[in-house]
This record gives structure tokens, sequence and C-alpha cells, in this order.
């Protein structure tokens, strides 16, 4: 099963201003081309699979079934516009709290691959931040950065800095969502 994992604020939807957070379906809007990326995967037989920190419930942003909506939100758009999200994981808890699944941990892209069944080595992770590429090193899938959300400041502070900032480097780096979804379903030589 051909499986890809996205990141979701600054993959899939803008990072918001103010606080930082998606606290209501009024602060989520799609990037340019995310859908179409989401519906290129899913016609082209990937499961896709969302993992997000959402520490702005332990920050009392915004409550659990306040996520849950927008998010049943956000897959009613994408399954109207012809692509699916398998499940959505997410990290509640706060950056202190020292949990496993919060991303630069491999918890949820680890009990992804569990619940899922597919193989870490063949899978891309999608995100847009330094964590993300951390998390899917941590995890050993295949990193990808996109540059949308905070993905150009992580690459010039992190990715193409000669320093040893973080020794975590992506496989592939892609403009969008929807650059990286094109290649993906290229025909490999």
């Amino acid at each position: 099963m051909k499986t890809v994992i996205l990141d979701r604020d600054g993959v899939i939807n803008k990072n918001p201003p103010n606080n930082g957070y998606v606290c209501d379906w009024n602060d989520f809007i799609f990037l340019p081309n995310a859908l179409e990326a989401i519906r290129i995967l899913t016609q082209n037989g990937y499961s896709i699979i969302v993992a997000t920190n959402q520490a702005g419930i332990s920050r009392g942003f915004y409550s659990e079934k306040q996520l849950s909506e927008i998010h049943q939100q956000m897959l009613d758009i994408i399954e109207a516009e012809g692509g699916k999200i398998v499940k959505i994981y997410y990290c509640p808890h706060h950056p202190d709290a020292k949990c496993e699944c919060r991303k630069p941990n491999p918890g949820m892209l680890l009990q992804a691959a569990q619940d899922s069944e597919f193989e870490v080595s063949t899978t891309f992770f999608i995100g847009d931040s330094i964590t993300d590429i951390q998390a899917a090193h941590n995890a050993g899938v295949l990193p990808i950065l996109v540059l949308t959300g905070h993905g150009r400041e992580t690459y010039k502070k992190y990715i193409n800095a000669e320093s040893t900032l973080s020794p975590y480097k992506p496989e592939k780096i892609f403009t969008n969502l929807y650059s990286a979804a094109r290649w993906m379903i290229m025909p490999k030589n």
C-alpha cells in the first residue's frame, strides 16, 4: 500500500495569524492547489494520513471537540473535491509535556504505521518545519520539505545552512504540496 503522511498547518492550510492556531473553521484556509494535490494522490492509489501538533488544546485556545469539528469540515471538503484522508493523528499536548507523540518525536508516525500496517521505509512525510523533518527521520520515514507555511524559513535556517543546527535533511524539497504530489505520481525509472 502506497502511503503518504502530511502535516496539516503550512502544508494543507495556511498557518493562521494571531496566536498561530486554527481555533475554528473560519481560521482554516486551504493553501492554493492543496485540494488538487490530495485528489491527485488519492486517485493514484495513495493512502493519505495527517499528523499534526495541536498544542492549542493544552493551551486552552480550543477544545478537542472543536478540533474534531474543524477536521470533519476539512475532510468533507477534501472528499467533495475527490480526495480522501484515511486518518488524522494529532498531539494535544503542551510542548513542555515531553510526550512521545509531539513532533519531532516519532509517536504519531509510528502509531500510524502500526495502525495502517505500512512500510515506514517507503513512506513519505511531507511537512514545512524542522520538527516535521526530525519526526520523519526519527520514525524512519522519508521526509519531504515544502516551502509553504514555515518551509522557506526552515529551508533558510536549517536545511540550506552550512552549520550544525540540524543534521536532519529532507529527501526532497518542493515549492508546495501540489508539486510534491506531481513528483510522487511520476513514473520512476
